[in-house]
C-alpha cells in the first residue's frame, strides 16, 4: 500500500492553484460521453451502467488533462484513464459497488479518501471485529489510529500542532456520538476497496492529504470568536443528552459534518473541501504512486466528486504537492522556542484531561 509523501517541515503558504469549481460547473455532464462509452465496453454489467446514469461513477480520460508540466521529470507518464466513484461512507451498497466496479475496471492503482493517519494501524482500513480489540476512538475520519494513542499524538503534533490535534479530539468524539445511531462501522468501502486491491493486484494508494494538515489550516482560518465559537458548539454536542428530532438528519458523514461546518463557518469552505478535492485530483493523476498507470480508480465521498473532476479537468500543470500541502512557513527554532514552551505545556495538560473526561461520553 502506498501513502502520500510526507510533507516538509516548512513549505509555503497554501496558494490555491485551481479555484473552486464555479457553480455552473456539473461534474456529470462534462465527462459523461466519455464515461457511457468506457463503461459499456469494460463490462456488461447493468449495474455499472446504472452508476454511470446516477452519477457515482464517471470517467476522465487523460486527453482531458491538460498539459504535463515541464517540471515533471520526462520519465513521468500520467495515467491513461481516471475513474472516480462516489461513496456513502455508512452504505452497505457503497461497498457492493465498490467490489463490482474494481472487479469490472480492473485498475493498477487504487486511490482511497484516507491519509495514513486516518487508515491507522488498528483504524478504518485494517479495523478488528474483536471487541478486545476496539480503538479508544470509535473507528472515524477523526480517530487516532486505535490502541496507539501516544504514536498518533505525536504525528498529529508534528503535522499540524497542537490546537489541530485539540480540533482532532473534539472532533473524533463529537463524529462518533453524532454517527452512532447508524449501527454500522465507518469506511467499510475502503476496507472493500483493500480487499478487491489485494484480490487483483492493484496498489492501494492513500490519497488523501494528511488530516493534521487540514485541521490546521482549518483552525487558522478562524477568528478568535470563530474559535471559540466553535469549541462551545463542539463541547454542547457532545454533552447534550438530546436526542436528534426525527425531521432533522445528523450529519452522519464526514462530508455532511465538513459541510454543516462550512455553513456555519464559511472560511472552513476552501480547507476542508476545496483544498481537499484538489489533493486527491493531485493524487489520481500526478502523484508518483500512478506514474506510468494504465487505469486509476479513486474511491471517494459524492460529495467530492465535483471539486475532484474540476481539478482534473481545469489543471493546466498547477497541481502541485508543495503547494497543495498549505503549510506555513516555521519560525525559527528560537522563535518557537519562546512562543510555544508555555503554551504547549498548558495545551498538553489540557489534550490529556480533555481525552480522558470525553471517553467518558461514548
Amino acid at each position: 500500500m502506498a501513502a502520500g509523501p510526507t510533507p516538509p517541515a516548512a513549505a509555503a503558504s497554501f496558494r490555491p492553484p485551481i479555484p473552486p469549481p464555479p457553480p455552473c460547473f456539473d461534474y456529470r455532464a462534462a465527462v459523461l460521453a466519455d464515461t457511457r462509452a468506457a463503461a459499456a465496453a469494460a463490462a456488461g454489467d447493468p449495474a455499472l451502467a446504472a452508476l454511470v446514469e446516477s452519477g457515482a461513477l464517471v470517467r476522465v480520460p487523460r486527453r482531458r488533462f491538460g498539459p504535463v508540466p515541464a517540471w515533471r521529470p520526462p520519465d513521468f507518464a500520467e495515467p491513461e484513464e481516471v475513474w472516480i466513484l462516489g461513496t456513502s461512507h455508512l452504505s452497505p451498497e457503497s461497498v457492493a459497488d465498490v467490489e463490482r466496479v474494481l472487479r469490472a475496471v480492473q485498475p493498477d492503482n487504487v486511490v482511497v479518501e484516507l491519509c495514513r493517519s486516518r487508515q491507522g494501524l488498528a483504524g478504518i482500513m485494517y479495523v478488528s471485529t474483536d471487541a478486545s480489540d476496539e480503538p479508544l476512538l470509535k473507528s472515524n475520519m477523526f480517530s487516532l489510529g486505535g490502541a496507539k494513542f501516544f504514536g498518533a499524538v505525536n504525528r498529529s503534533i508534528n503535522l499540524g500542532g497542537q490546537s489541530a490535534l485539540a480540533l482532532r479530539l473534539l472532533l473524533a468524539v463529537f463524529s462518533s456520538k453524532i454517527s452512532s445511531g447508524a449501527n454500522r462501522p465507518f469506511g467499510e468501502e475502503f476496507r472493500a476497496a483493500r480487499k478487491v486491491s489485494e484480490d487483483i493486484g492493484a496498489q492501494l494508494v492513500l490519497g488523501d492529504r494528511p488530516i493534521e494538515i487540514t485541521l490546521e489550516r482549518a483552525w487558522k482560518s478562524l477568528t478568535w470568536d470563530q474559535k471559540t465559537k466553535l469549541v462551545i458548539s463542539l463541547f454542547r454536542g457532545i454533552t447534550s443528552t438530546t436526542d436528534t428530532p426525527q425531521d432533522e438528519k445528523p450529519a452522519v458523514s464526514p462530508y455532511e459534518l465538513y459541510q454543516k461546518l462550512s455553513t456555519s463557518y464559511p472560511s472552513l469552505l476552501q480547507p476542508l473541501i476545496h483544498e481537499r478535492d484538489m489533493f486527491l485530483a493531485w493524487s489520481l493523476k500526478r502523484s508518483k504512486a500512478v506514474n506510468k498507470s494504465k487505469i486509476v480508480v479513486g474511491v471517494v465521498g459524492k460529495g467530492h466528486m465535483n471539486g475532484i473532476v474540476y481539478a482534473l479537468i481545469s489543471d493546466q500543470g498547477d497541481l502541485r504537492f508543495r503547494d497543495l500541502v498549505g503549510r506555513e512557513p516555521s519560525d525559527t527554532w528560537v522563535g518557537s522556542l519562546i512562543k510555544g514552551l508555555v503554551r504547549d505545556t498548558i495545551i498538553g495538560l489540557i489534550l490529556w484531561a480533555l481525552y480522558e473526561q470525553l471517553q467518558a461520553v461514548l
